[in-house]
């Protein structure tokens, strides 16, 4: 029986499209087929849709595959009464066309599966809860003459001498689902795991290389079986470091790994707070220990050993959400852990550790069903985590308020309206500058990375506070009023503080990088708030006089930011409004945005496009009240320019405008 073809994650993310041969256009029947090459390996040989129906030719049902690209036939199978097919993992079938021609199928889902699956079942009159349609007989001699209904797999006694003899029969039953199955079950009726680790010892004191190898091989092997009840032995409190010792000795490797030093020496478990119920403390170990077997010991596996591992991904997935709901419920726990957090008498070392488990534990909970992490913020909330973070952030070490930060996003990303809930209670105690919007936005003007890694963070989470997409709308009052009308008069003036302390001259008076970077990512939320908070940004807009602050900026020498500046006038622009309008021209505010195309000269780049678009979306849109402004200001200025017809266009629309003015005064 082939080995396990590469699972459907191989797919790119496309569906789909109807065309040549009556292709399906639902993602359901979209299939990878793949043969076996001689290496045994699987070769890719194209996707597209399958189908089952009767071919003449062939004489019965069979499976089709018509290609995505141009509908050409991928495949054409017959489902032969006697031929074994497989079905693995919900989402692949293999079959053995011919003495050495395996094929597989790999669905993009699992619904397409099992309908193909029936179909198969039923043109040989199985029952679809199979796995496996037919008894398998596998191709290798010594199996030819192997009773398949035989009780089980032999496997020699446990013995030093044996260890070659053992690895070889790990080796030829990974390959074939039938002799894997016997072999997992052999290996845990015998006890047969701590039998082979008590050999390692003996190994190890005899420092005999050559059965360490062996032992290597072995354990890596029953790691591919993918067996839970194996994992439950050797990651048990008793075998787990002996399994990780025989790992130590790859023997491709020249020297043996030291992760058993690493683990016992270096590694230490740290408890912030006591941890009373020895079952948990116990998961933990595990989980790490697991956890570092995945990620550190074991070789990286090969495509087609990727889904040999799933189980193991699932033993971890599921002992975190065991340890987050264990810790979940341990009230004393939790509240000793806010209450340390937010003593000031906590001194920094310790606030760290405390911080990090924090932060850990709600990665932990990323690895939660929907309703088990609703619980799990709702635990949190109550505990009063907004508060501490509060106190937490306004800290002076910078690593704390950083794990806070973290913290912060994973709680805006489950849930923004409890966040916003919050900041306007503590609206009505506090003043403006301890606000926690505040200090999250005071942190992002104080990011001192070169590259802005942390201000771009919070940014995208001030975003998502302020987006009115994702706020509720209750009978008694809407979310959006209340918490965009708390934001404009809290928050917005520390949100455009360092725009406005920039721009008081005709140019820049900070333009270095820095600076730039940082003035770009606010424009682009203010961007963001012209394009979704209509007249509570169009009111701070006109009486802050922001848009001439912002036009200060196409004076920058940065490139970037002269764009950030025009982009946030052209969205204020491309909303039509006259209120706007009138702004603009009372102002003169086309002033910085001309002199700015007149600088870039005859240079054909990204400023000169950007600008000229800007006046053609006025002159295509036809907003009679811009254009008329535009000519009888800037007409002399821009009169030359003609390698484009925009100027030209504008200077006609005014001309027709004038006209029909005319003729309605002489009507």
């Amino acid at each position: 029986a082939p080995g396990q073809p590469p699972a459907p994650s191989a797919f790119a993310s496309q569906s789909g499209g109807c065309g040549a041969g009556g292709r399906m256009t639902d993602t359901r029947r979209r299939v990878k087929v793949y043969t076996l090459n001689e290496d045994r390996q699987w070769d890719d040989r194209g996707t597209g849709h399958v189908s089952s129906c009767y071919v003449e030719r062939l004489k019965g049902m069979s499976l089709l595959v018509r290609a995505e690209s141009d509908g050409s036939l991928l495949l054409e199978s017959k489902i032969n009464p006697n031929t074994a097919y497989q079905k693995q993992q919900d989402t692949l079938i293999v079959w053995s066309e011919a003495e050495n021609y395996d094929l597989a199928l790999s669905f993009q889902e699992k619904a397409g599966c099992d309908e193909i699956w029936e179909k198969i079942c039923q043109v040989q009159g199985k029952d679809p809860s199979v796995d496996i349609t037919q008894d398998l007989v596998d191709e290798s001699e010594e199996e030819r003459f192997d009773d398949m209904s035989s009780p089980g797999l032999e496997l020699p006694s446990c013995e030093l001498s044996r260890l070659e003899e053992i690895a070889e029969l790990v080796a030829s039953s990974l390959p074939s689902p039938l002799r894997r199955e016997k072999l997992a079950l052999a290996l845990e009726n015998e006890g047969y795991i701590k039998k082979l680790l008590e050999i390692f010892h003996v190994c190890e004191d005899l420092e005999n290389i050559e059965g360490l190898h062996h032992l290597y091989e072995i354990i890596k092997g029953i790691f591919l079986l993918n067996r839970t009840a194996l994992f439950e032995v050797m990651f048990s409190e008793d075998c787990i470091m002996d399994v990780i010792g025989c790992l130590e000795y790859d023997p491709s490797l020249s020297q043996s790994r030291k992760h058993r030093e690493f683990l016992t020496k270096t590694a230490k478990f740290k408890e912030v707070i006591p941890i009373s119920d020895p079952e948990l403390k116990q998961k933990i170990h595990q989980t790490y220990r697991v956890q570092y077997i995945q990620d550190m010991v074991l070789p990286t596996p090969s495509v087609f050993e990727e889904n040999m591992l799933s189980t193991l991904h699932s033993f971890i997935f599921f002992n975190k959400v065991e340890i987050v709901g264990m810790l979940q419920e341990d009230e004393k726990f939790l509240t000793d852990l806010f209450a340390q957090l937010t003593d000031e008498a906590t001194d920094e070392e310790k606030r760290q550790e405390l911080v990090n488990f924090l932060k850990e534990f709600c990665a932990f909970s990323q690895t939660l069903q929907p309703q088990n992490r609703d619980a799990f913020f709702k635990t949190l909330s109550n505990m009063g985590i907004l508060p501490a973070l509060e106190v937490i952030l306004g800290m002076d070490d910078a690593q704390v308020r950083s794990a806070a930060t973290d913290i912060f996003s994973y709680l805006v990303e489950y849930n923004p309206s409890m966040v916003r809930e919050f900041v306007m209670q503590e609206a009505q105690q506090n003043d403006d500058d301890i606000l926690l919007i505040n200090l999250i936005i005071e942190h992002m003007i104080c990011d001192t990375d070169p590259e802005l890694g942390g201000a771009v963070l919070l940014m995208g989470l001030l975003r998502t506070l302020v987006d009115p997409e994702n706020m509720l709308a209750t009978a008694n009052k809407t979310e959006k009023t209340e918490f965009l009308g708390f934001f404009y008069k809290h928050c917005m003036h520390v949100l455009t503080a360092p725009l406005l302390a920039n721009t008081t001259e005709d140019k820049p008076s900070k333009d270095d990088f820095q600076t730039a970077q940082l003035l770009a990512l606010i424009l682009e939320l203010l961007t963001f708030c012209v394009e979704h908070h209509t007249y509570h940004i169009k009111n701070y807009i006109i009486n802050k006089d922001i848009l001439r602050r912002v036009l200060v900026l196409m004076a920058s020498k940065h490139a970037f930011l002269a764009l950030c500046a025009l982009r946030f006038k052209r969205k204020i622009i491309g909303l039509k409004d006259e209120f706007y309008n009138r702004y603009i021209m009372k102002s003169f505010l086309f002033e910085p945005v001309v002199k700015a195309f007149l600088n870039n000269g005859s240079r054909y780049n990204l400023m000169n496009s950007a600008i000229i678009e800007m006046f053609e979306f006025i002159r295509v849109e036809d907003i009679k009240s811009l254009t008329a402004h535009v000519i009888e200001n800037y007409w002399k200025a821009l009169e030359d320019v003609d390698y484009v017809q925009t100027f030209k266009g504008l200077k006609l629309r005014f001309e027709q405008q004038r006209e029909r003015q005319d003729n309605a005064k002489l009507d």
